[in-house]
C-alpha cells in the first residue's frame, strides 16, 4: 500500500461558502499536507469570486460546473441541511468523494440510500462532525475503563446556544432548521460515543416556533440496552452550554466546552470522587485538520475512519427517533 506522503494532495472542490466553511474547514484544507483546495463554487458567483480570491483559489462558476472538473477528487458540502441530500448525490455521481457538514441528511432513510449509494461506487462518504475526532473523548473512554468513576450508571449531554438573528438559515425550515438537526446532534454523539449503539428513546420533547416551523429546544431520555440512561438537551434559547458528564458508582467525569473547542484549546477533564478530585488536560488539537487528514486516508483506502458510516447512520436513526418520539410544544406569542 503507497504511503499518503507520497501520493499527490487529495484535490477538493467546495460548494458553497457557508460560515463553517470559511472560518475553520477550509483553513484547514489548506493546512493539510495530503490535501489541496482547488476551486469553491457559491449560490452567489461575486461570493465565490471574494472567497476564492481571499484563499489564493479560483472560482467555479456554479455547483454543476465545479462537479464538472476533472481535477478535483473529492468535494466538500457546507451547504444547508435541507440541500445535502441533493448535492451529496450529484457529487457521488460525478464521481467524487464527499465531506458534507454535519448532519449528512436529514433523515436516517436519505443517509441510508447515500451511503449506500456511496459504497456502490466504491467512494468515501464522511459527515463533517468534527468533534467526534478530537482526542479529548478517547481519553474520556480511557479514564472510564481504567475505572476512575467506577462502574459508569449514566450520562447527562448539552448543547444550547443563544437565539441567533432572525434571518439565520437555522430557522429556515425548507433548509433543514431546527435545534435538533444543527446542536442537537452532539449531545446524540456523546450518548452514544460512551453508552454504545442500540440506544432507545424512552421519551422526548421539543419546543417548536410556529411562526417559523422549527424546532427551537428540546430534552430527550435515552436508554441502553443494558439499562444505562442518557438524557440529552438542546436549544437555541439558551445561555451558551457545551457539556457532558458521566456518572458512575464512584465519582462523576466532566467536561465543558467538548463540542467545538479551538484549535489552540486544551480541554480540560475533571474527576471527582468522594472528597477527591483531580483534572486531566487533553492537549489541543485542531480536529477540523483531524477530520481532513482521516478523509483523505479514507478516500486513499490506507485507513479505515475511526468515525464510519455505521456510527452518522446511527446518528441518523436516532434523530429521526427523538423527532417521532417527541411531545411537540408551540411556543406562544412569537413572531
Amino acid at each position: 500500500m503507497t504511503d499518503d506522503a507520497e501520493q499527490p494532495p487529495l484535490r477538493f472542490g467546495v460548494l458553497g461558502c457557508a460560515d463553517i466553511a470559511v472560518r475553520r474547514t477550509i483553513p484547514a484544507i489548506l493546512a493539510t499536507p495530503t490535501a489541496r483546495l482547488v476551486a469553491l463554487a457559491s449560490r452567489t458567483p461575486g461570493k465565490a469570486e471574494h472567497y476564492a480570491a481571499h484563499f489564493g483559489e479560483t472560482a467555479a462558476c456554479d455547483y454543476h460546473d465545479l462537479l464538472r472538473r476533472d481535477d478535483i477528487d473529492a468535494v466538500y458540502v457546507p451547504l444547508p441541511t435541507g440541500l445535502h441530500a441533493e448535492w451529496i448525490e450529484s457529487a457521488l455521481a460525478a464521481g467524487k468523494h464527499v465531506l458534507a457538514e454535519k448532519p449528512l441528511t436529514t433523515s436516517h432513510p436519505e443517509t441510508l440510500a447515500l451511503t449506500a449509494m456511496a459504497t456502490r461506487l466504491g467512494l468515501t462518504l464522511q459527515e463533517n462532525l468534527t468533534a467526534a475526532r478530537h482526542r479529548l473523548h478517547a481519553t474520556v473512554s480511557e479514564l472510564v475503563a481504567a475505572g476512575e468513576i467506577g462502574e459508569l450508571r449514566g450520562i447527562e449531554a448539552c448543547f444550547g446556544i443563544p437565539p441567533r438573528p432572525a434571518t439565520d438559515v437555522r430557522y429556515a425550515s425548507d433548509l433543514g432548521g431546527g435545534a435538533l438537526l444543527d446542536v442537537g446532534v452532539y449531545p446524540l454523539y456523546a450518548a452514544t460515543r460512551f453508552l454504545g449503539a442500540g440506544l432507545t428513546v424512552v421519551g422526548a420533547s421539543q419546543k417548536t416556533d410556529p411562526a417559523r416551523g422549527v424546532d427551537v429546544a428540546g430534552h430527550a431520555l435515552l436508554s441502553s440496552p443494558s439499562g444505562l440512561a442518557a438524557h440529552v438537551t438542546f436549544g437555541f434559547e439558551h445561555a451558551y452550554r457545551c457539556s457532558y458528564q458521566l456518572w458512575g458508582s464512584e465519582g462523576v467525569l466532566s467536561v465543558d466546552r467538548a463540542y467545538t473547542p479551538p484549535p489552540a484549546f486544551s480541554p480540560v477533564i475533571r474527576l471527582a470522587r468522594g472528597d477527591r478530585g483531580r483534572e486531566v488536560v487533553v492537549p489541543a488539537e485542531d480536529q477540523f485538520m483531524t477530520t481532513i487528514s482521516e478523509f483523505v486516508a479514507q478516500a486513499r483506502g490506507s485507513q479505515i475512519q475511526r468515525y464510519g458510516e455505521t456510527d452518522f447512520l446511527e446518528q441518523a436513526r436516532l434523530v429521526d427517533h427523538v423527532r417521532d418520539r417527541a411531545r411537540v410544544m408551540a411556543i406562544e406569542g412569537r413572531t
